[in-house]
């Protein structure tokens, strides 16, 4: 019995240990992310539901500056200002605008998707692999909510640079969705208007205001 006490106080003393390291390295994450003026990436994205034979993937990327952004992601752009969201789509030549929810935790937008992680999860460090000569440490995100559709998120971290390299989302209805990094810049020389919806650019496109 006495040895089943010191082997579980073991578990929980590495358990503790695995999680304030994890916590240390996502901390060294987000205080780099937040010494950029602006960060542009380019990604891979890939959606997958093998119990639907679903199978997709695509590029895009992303400019980020504080929480705005601009996102180019399978024939759409979002563009986001800070207050209003602009969800543009050029093959239907629709635009809808809608207010943007900052505080809803259950929501990665891309202005969050480097620092997301900060509320709202549990975490533990996972395995560590060699990619193209890159360390990248794993560390699993598990929601807090039990009722969110998200059951686990896998963050890899290149340990040198600090960055964040892949994100993997596992859904509890099966579905996976990765973004991997195919290139990360900083302090990118920006339109001022870069981030600003310009109406008169879109003279035949039905605009749908949600907000």
């Amino acid at each position: 019995m006495k040895k089943l006490v010191v082997f579980l106080l073991f578990v929980v003393g590495v358990n503790a240990m695995q999680a304030q390291e994890a916590k240390s390295l996502l901390d060294q994450v987000s205080q780099k992310v937040k010494s950029y003026d602006n960060i542009v990436i380019g990604f891979k994205y890939a959606l997958s539901n093998p119990r639907e034979n679903v199978s997709q993937e695509t590029r895009g990327d992303v400019t980020i500056k504080g929480n705005q952004y601009v996102l180019n992601l399978m024939g759409t752009k979002q563009m986001y200002d800070g207050k209003k969201l602009h969800l543009i789509v050029p093959e239907d030549e629709e635009i809808s605008i809608s207010n943007q929810n900052e505080e809803d935790e259950s929501s990665i937008t891309p202005s969050k998707m480097l620092t997301f992680y900060e509320d709202g999860y549990r975490y533990d460090m996972d395995n560590v692999q060699d990619i193209n000569g890159r360390k990248i440490q794993f560390i699993k995100l598990v929601p807090i909510d039990s009722n969110s559709e998200l059951k686990e998120i896998l963050l890899g971290i290149d340990k040198e640079t600090k960055h964040i390299y892949k994100m993997i989302q596992t859904q509890h209805n099966g579905t996976n969705v990765t973004f991997t990094v195919n290139s990360f810049k900083t302090n990118q020389p920006l339109s001022k208007t870069l981030f600003v919806f310009d109406e008169s650019k879109y003279d035949n496109y039905y605009i749908n205001r949600l907000d």
